[in-house]
């Protein structure tokens, strides 16, 4: 299982076409051949795609283990070629390792002389037996044995249709069918996907797959989970047969109170394979997916999950699955993993410097690294999108093809106005909090609280009213906030710390008097309520009247650097305003 990652998300030949030339060629396999390509299948045919000069037998082995599919064509002298014996046993090797589909057609073959190695193919194997010597038993015995595996596949017997054009057409719908097999596109450029994907198919094995699984991947937004939860979908979801269903944006579409039915009825036809009747509500779609699940091994995978209804609704509990099956579910909110017991809870890292540089150097130049114009331009953007896949993306995208000076700008303007689309995704995150206390917690961790002690943010903030405790819990839980254990400091990413004070500059933006929270020096407002004052080397006297306009300030942050000739700088405040009678002063030395 781990293995297939590699080989299935980034197949290079949807079709490999194993055949005895001489039985074949000039006449059905040809004839397939075109009627494949004819079909939008691109497959490999070995006199066709092999260069002269190149050693057939690494090329084919390449071939086989790039192909999604093996159609293997069992004519009756078949077995009489080494080469497609070889052939045939790394099909069947990449078909256990790699999850390969493969598909038999006897062609004017009994299948059971395949099966049994009789007719043309006992002969065949006794020839080889007889030219190998002893020194070659366990070579065909190798060659018996995935005879005997392909024979037991289901397949197509050419005895059993009216004319070979009837078995050409059917074994192109077949094929057609399974090459699309519900793939879902990952990215126009997945760099560091299949490491991700790796990590993930680590977690299974034949003892965890003896019961239902569920696997939560959790960060926060623009990070990358529905992209490497798609990846992950095309690799494992060819193992679930038909089984298997990928609901996509569950937050964005379950907003009114009939679009969980249509969730429903989707996955039961996803995983049933039919046409659902209507599911008239909720209660019902429960009671069906209840009763049905528990007979499918089923993988499913649930994308952007924000609430315990949706969980509800779609997956209620372990008891739901059948033993093998497998529920992945995509979300910022990492408690929704807990209600649920998710077996694995996985959080999506941002990227490091190397392949953000690579995914940006994608969108930005067209090509793996930056213009050598460009490269310190580009670091410099990266740096500012601190790994954060969504961010590279859109920021490589909108400076493709444009000159240096249009670069500084851009970078010039970013550090004072973040990107409208980077925050309008970021902030999706921010509008999912419960209450406006939450939201308050978060905005003055943004502007005050960054790299301070937990514990010191908790008791500030409790004092201006809040539950800090639960609140700032809450925040790590949503990745809106990191807690760092080793210190016990609060961090926050760079874009998610922009993206709440752009919320306070607001859009249109504010005038500063408008401004609830203030943390440059040279601001002022009278609607104020946090404020953050450093004054370096003096010492800070602070007049009463300097707040008097401020009737809605409840925290004050004076930091200050004593001089090196002072043993103790003073912080004098004088409060004369009955309205700030809450206020919380914070002193601190830096």
């Amino acid at each position: 299982m781990a293995s297939s990652s590699s080989s299935s998300s980034s197949w290079t030949y949807d079709l490999f076409l194993s055949f005895r030339g001489e039985d074949t060629r000039d006449g059905f396999t040809s004839d397939l051949y075109s009627a494949l390509g004819r079909s939008g299948i691109h497959a490999f045919m070995d006199d066709v795609d092999v260069e002269r000069g190149e050693e057939i037998s690494a090329s084919l082995l390449q071939a086989i283990e790039r192909s999604r599919i093996a159609l293997v064509i069992l004519s009756p002298d078949y077995a009489s070629s080494r080469w497609c014996l070889d052939e045939l046993v790394n099909i069947m090797e990449c078909r256990k390792s790699a999850a390969q589909v493969v598909i038999p057609i006897f062609y004017n073959t009994d299948p059971s002389h395949v099966r049994k190695q009789t007719g043309t193919y006992g002969e065949a194997m006794k020839r080889h037996e007889l030219r190998l010597g002893g020194g070659g038993d366990r070579q065909v015995l190798r060659w018996r044995q995935a005879l005997t595996e392909i024979s037991n596949l289901s397949g197509f017997d050419s005895g059993t249709f009216r004319s070979e054009v009837e078995l050409l057409d059917t074994v192109v719908k077949d094929v057609l069918e399974k090459v699309d097999a519900g793939q879902l596109f990952v990215a126009e450029r997945p760099v560091g996907i299949e490491s991700q994907v790796r990590k993930l198919t680590s977690k299974l094995s034949k003892k965890t797959l003896t019961k239902a699984l569920i696997i939560g991947l959790w960060g926060m937004g623009g990070v990358g989970k529905t992209t490497v939860a798609k990846a992950f979908y095309n690799t494992i979801g060819r193992t679930f047969r038909r089984a298997r269903s990928f609901l996509a944006q569950i937050r964005e579409n379950s907003k009114h109170s009939n679009d969980l039915v249509n969730l429903q009825e989707q996955l039961i036809s996803d995983i049933i394979n039919t046409e659902v009747f209507k599911i008239p509500n909720i209660d019902r779609g429960i009671k069906i997916l209840q009763e049905r699940l528990p007979h499918i091994k089923a993988f499913i995978v649930l994308d952007d999950v924000d609430s315990v209804n949706q969980l509800n609704a779609l997956c209620g509990s372990l008891e739901w699955f059948c033993p093998g099956s497998i529920i992945v579910i995509t979300t910022r909110d990492l408690h929704l993993l807990s209600v649920i017991r998710a077996d694995h809870k996985y959080k999506m890292e941002t990227m490091n410097e190397i392949e953000s540089l690579e995914l940006f150097s994608w969108h930005a130049f067209k090509q793996k690294a930056p213009l050598e114009n460009f490269i310190e331009l580009s670091k410099s953007v990266v740096a500012y999108c601190g790994g954060l896949p969504l961010a590279l993306e859109v920021l490589g995208s909108y400076l493709f093809d444009r000159e240096i000076e249009e670069w500084e700008d851009v970078l010039s303007k970013l550090e004072r106005i973040p990107n409208d689309e980077i925050q309008a995704k970021l902030k999706i995150s921010f509008d999912g909090l419960k209450d406006d206390m939450e939201k308050n917690i978060f905005l003055d961790i943004c502007c005050f609280f960054i790299n301070k002690d937990r514990n010191y943010a908790t008791h500030i903030l409790n004092g201006c009213g809040f539950k800090a405790k639960i609140g700032i819990t809450t925040l790590i839980e949503r990745c809106l906030v990191n807690f760092n254990r080793k210190n016990n400091k609060l961090e926050m990413h760079d874009l998610l710390r922009d993206m709440g004070r752009e919320i306070i500059c607001g859009s249109p933006r504010k005038d500063l008097e408008d401004r609830s929270r203030l943390w440059f020096q040279e601001d002022g407002t009278k609607v104020i309520e946090c404020l953050s004052l450093k004054k370096p080397h003096e010492v800070c006297e602070i007049d009463a009247k300097a707040f008097k306009a401020m009737r809605k300030l409840r925290l004050l942050e004076l930091e200050y650097q004593p001089q090196a000739s002072l043993e103790e700088a003073p912080v004098v405040a004088v409060f004369d305003n009955p309205h700030s009678q809450s206020l919380t002063l914070l002193e601190t030395n830096s």
